[in-house]
């Protein structure tokens, strides 16, 4: 068997990390956009339900006030 020189061996090894590092980048891109993607999808109807709580409360509150002021029936 041929010895490999140490500045071969070196060059290979840093070949290697080089495409090691390419498909981590996009392996873990490709998980992290499903994981994101899946918990986007499982928050979005509670995000809703809570814009509506919230925007109904305000109405309810600026109609409220409204009904309340002395200036009513100036406009």
């Amino acid at each position: 068997m041929a010895a490999v020189s140490p500045g071969f061996e070196e060059y290979v090894v840093h070949r290697v990390m080089q495409r090691v590092d390419g498909i981590l980048e996009r392996q873990l891109s490709e998980a992290i956009s499903l994981v994101i993607e899946e918990q986007t999808r499982s928050v979005v109807p509670r995000l809703r339900e809570e814009v509506e709580s919230v925007v109904r409360h305000a109405v309810y509150d600026a109609v409220a006030q409204e009904l309340a002021s002395p200036e009513r029936g100036s406009h």
